[in-house]
Parts: C-alpha cells; structure tokens; sequence
C-alpha cells in the first residue's frame, strides 16, 4: 500500500460527525473505532513515511482513548500533540488531516477553543477542505442558531464535494430536521423528505457510518411523533400537543425507526446513540422495560452522554422510581450544572421521596431546585406550576395553625396565577393552565371552610315555652360547613425531556434538536 493510500485510509477513520444522536449536546457522535467515515481527497504531495508513521500512531491513541472513554484534558493534548507532530513531518507542515484530526481530539475534551483553532489551522492549509469548513460552520450554527444560513453552508460543502462528504450529508439532514420547514427542495417535497434522501445518499457511500444511521431513525421517529400532533416549539423542544396526548405516534413509522436501530446495533453495539434513540422508539411503543435498559446501555457506554441520562431518569421517574431519577438527574447536573430541565427534573424526583421524616429538609430541597429554575429562566413556567404544587400540597398541608396553612394556599394561588400569566395562551400549557384555575378555587375554598371553622357562629336562643317541643342546638354548637372538596391531582408541568411524578401523570419522553460540539 503506498503512502498516499494509507493516509487515506487513516484520515477516514477519524472523520465524524459533529452533531448529537437525540441530544442537545453531550459527546460528539462518531464512527466505530477504527472504521471509516467518508474518504477524503488524497493531499496533492506524497506523504512522507515519517509523517505517516507519527499519523498512525496518533490514530492508535486516539482510538484507544475513544474505546476505554477516558478522556481527559492531559489525554487530549497529548494525542494532539500527536497529530500536531505528524503534520510537522510532513514538508511545510502542509498535512491538513492530522491538524484536523488534532481538532477532533479537543472536542473530546470539550476544549472548544483549541478545537477551533485547528480546524481554521487546516481551513489554512487547504482551503478546499469541507471537513473543517463543516466544523467550523457548527459552531456558527452553535451561536447564531440561524438554520437557513447553516443549512445553505451544508448544502454548497456538499456541491464542493461532490457528494462524497458523508458527515456533510448527515449534518446537512440534521439541520433540516431541525427547521422542519414544508418548502421543497432540490427533488424533495420539503425538509423532511430531503434530510431522508441526503441520509440515504450518505449511506450509500459508506452503510456503516453509525450517525447517518442514527439520524435516519430519529427522521422516521420524529415523522411518526408528528402525525401524531406533535408540534415544535421555540427552543427546539418537542411539544405534544392537547389533542395528540392520547394518541401513539403512528406505529408504521416507529417500527420503521425500530428496525433501522436494529440494523445499527448489529453494525456497531458499542455505539451509545443508537441505544438511546431505540430506547426513545422503545418508549414511545410503550415497551417502558426495554426503553430503560437501551437508555441504562447508552449511558454505560459513553457516561459523558448527557441525554441518555436524562431519559434514563425520565422514565424511572414516570413509574415512581424516584431514587434512580435522582442518581441520573444528578449525574447530568454534573455535567451541565445550568440545565434547566434537569434541575426541574430533579426537584420532581426529590419531591416524590418527601416522608414525613425528612420533611423539612426534603422539602427544602425541592425549593431550591424549583429557585434555580427561575433564575435560569424566569419567563419559563414550568417552574412556578411545580412550585404551586409543592406548597399546596406540602407546605399548606405540614401540620402548622389553621393561619399557616391558610398562608400557604393564599401563597399558593399567587404562585399559580404567575404561572398562568406567564403561560398565556401557549397550547402546550392549556392543560395545566385549566388545573391552575381549579387549584387556586380549591385552595379558596378550603380557606372559607378553616374560617368558618374558626369563628363559629353564635348559639341559637331557646325557644319560647309555648311553641311545640322541638330540639335545639346544644349551647355553643357551631354551624358545619361542607367538607372542602378534595384537591385534585394534577400532572407536574415539565420540559418536554421532564417528565411528571407517575403518581400524577405519565411522562414524555421527548427528543432534543440536535446541536453541535461542546453545547
């Protein structure tokens, strides 16, 4: 094998994806370790046999470090270095690949920065290189969330690669799923049936690139969910609507999605994102035993994999499994202390192991996770709906005088009537907006009762002697209200990715926009 060949070889099996299998973040989807993405174009000049040499030996390290998933900030500078190294061998250090390559092992690490730099080191030294502009273009995307302009830089990688850039391809149909716009394209009637042709178009170059197969089943699960009435909100979160709760998404589609994860898993079955897009298909067809052992598998897998915890911890918490909720909410909380829906999540889990024994400092804990949330985001509802449960259910019911706890359900009304003023009229908070109206009226109505109990209402004077015997009440007797009405259970309003306690509604599991490097 010549020089020139087995470079390209090795370059190939270090292009991967920059995007995220059912996620919003979390590690960089990938190729099997030691099989290729797509093959670039061979650099013009002969590889010298030294630079070779110190490519392959980075490409070791690199796939050894990817394999036992024990990155670390020293690991990746030291497999950069590395790279860095192989393109100095080479004559006027003009050997792209490894410069990219070095870019790709600082991703691993979330070193953006670094990362950056190499892929705009490259661009440098071969500006035809679609590789790092694709990169570099995720990061614009990653900023700007402008899709239009992200997905028009794709679409012109493509045409300057001829159609061979199969990350390109996969990221390009990524980006369309994401806009989901009804507009046709080239030979596609709208975003949807053209990100499904670019995914076929990529597999056709190279049917073992593990993240065109991933996004493929997430384009047939994110068809199926969408017949169903699932809408997409601001934010890119995944919305069932009122009319489609009590609808399955359209089974063709999901069984569709299911055989293409399993098609993969027999590929690859150490690729952690298939596992968690099968346990999203799992969920969705009510196999909740198999969704969580794909979700418990991806995490096992790749343990930085932010989504599959957060629906591992989903669907424990929609059958009460309030302590592995907690584990899993925790553990990706430590990898993104600022996540809304995980603090959300979490105080759901916390709020479901309250006893009467660790009350006071349970129900503490429950508040300042709901607080966080409102600094994080204090025009999201979510929150405050989950904070008027928590005093209304809790603190108004935790033993106190008759005054405490009419303080509580007085607090409690202003809490929901805040969610409802920041709720509006958003379809995906109907629902919780009409049970708001009925708790803050049973709240209301319980108070009337403690205050008719505790001002009672003067005797009734005897009757005169002569009117006909009849009994009266006992001296001091007061009048009885009617027992308050119990209060009715509502389901905790979640982020499509938090789900409510079971004990009060079943969650959805929901899938996240894709998005890019270190988000």
């Amino acid at each position: 094998m010549t020089s020139t060949k087995k470079f390209r070889l090795l370059r190939a099996s270090l292009v991967t994806l920059a995007m995220f299998a059912a996620a919003c973040g979390g590690k960089d989807a990938e190729t099997p370790v030691g099989k290729g993405g797509a093959v670039v174009a061979a650099p013009t000049a002969a590889i010298s046999a030294e630079a070779a040499n110190r490519f392959a030996a980075a490409l070791d390290a690199f796939n050894a470090h990817d394999k036992a998933n024990d990155w670390s900030a020293d690991t990746c500078a030291s497999v950069a270095a590395q790279f860095q190294a192989a393109a100095a061998e080479q004559p006027g250090g003009k050997l792209p690949g490894a410069i990219y390559d070095a870019g790709l092992t600082y991703q691993r690490c979330g070193n953006d920065k670094e990362a950056k730099a190499r892929f705009q080191q490259a661009l440098q030294v071969d500006p035809s290189d679609t590789y790092s502009r694709g990169r570099l273009a995720l990061y614009q995307y990653k900023g700007d969330s402008n899709e239009d302009s992200a997905i028009g830089t794709f679409q012109q990688l493509v045409l300057d690669a001829k159609f061979q850039n199969v990350p390109a391809l996969t990221n390009l149909a990524m980006l369309q799923m994401a806009r989901d716009s009804s507009s046709p394209g080239d030979h596609c009637k709208d975003d949807l049936d053209c990100a499904k042709q670019n995914l076929q178009r990529a597999l056709a170059i190279d049917d073992s690139y593990m993240p065109a197969f991933n996004e493929l089943a997430l384009l047939y699960f994110q068809i199926a969910k969408k017949r169903a009435g699932t809408v997409k909100s601001k934010g890119g979160h995944s919305v069932a609507t009122n009319a489609a709760i009590a609808k399955r998404a359209d089974g063709q589609q999901l069984e569709l999605a299911a055989l293409v994860c399993s098609q993969a898993i027999r590929k690859n079955p150490n690729y952690a994102p298939i596992h968690n897009t099968a346990g999203l298909i799992q969920n969705e067809l009510g196999q909740v035993n198999g969704a969580v052992q794909e979700f418990a598998l991806a995490a096992k897998l790749d343990a930085r994999f932010f989504e599959a915890q957060m629906n591992y911890a989903a669907v424990n918490l929609s059958f009460r499994g309030f302590e592995q909720a907690q584990g899993a909410y925790q553990k990706a909380l430590a990898m993104r202390p600022n996540d809304y829906d995980a603090h959300l999540g979490l105080a759901l889990a916390l709020r479901g192991l309250i006893t009467d024994v660790n009350y006071d400092t349970q129900v503490a804990a429950v508040q300042a996770e709901l607080d966080t949330c409102k600094k994080l985001d204090a025009q999201r509802p979510d929150a405050y709906y989950n904070e008027g449960i928590l005093t209304q259910e809790f603190k108004a019911k935790a033993g106190g005088s008759k005054a405490a706890t009419n303080k509580a359900l007085t607090d409690s009304q202003a809490i929901f009537q805040t969610f409802i003023d920041k709720a509006g009229d958003k379809a995906d908070y109907v629902g919780a907006v009409k049970r708001s109206k009925e708790r803050i009226q049973d709240s209301k109505d319980i108070i009337q009762f403690n205050e008719l109990d505790a001002n009672p209402a003067p005797s009734t004077p005897p009757p005169p002697a002569a009117a006909p015997a009849a009994v009266a009440p006992a001296a001091g007797a007061t009048l009885t209200a009617p027992v308050a009405p119990a209060v009715p259970a509502a389901p905790a309003l979640t982020a499509p990715s938090v789900p409510a306690p079971p004990a009060v509604a079943p969650p959805t599991v929901k899938v996240t926009v894709p998005g890019v490097p270190g988000h």
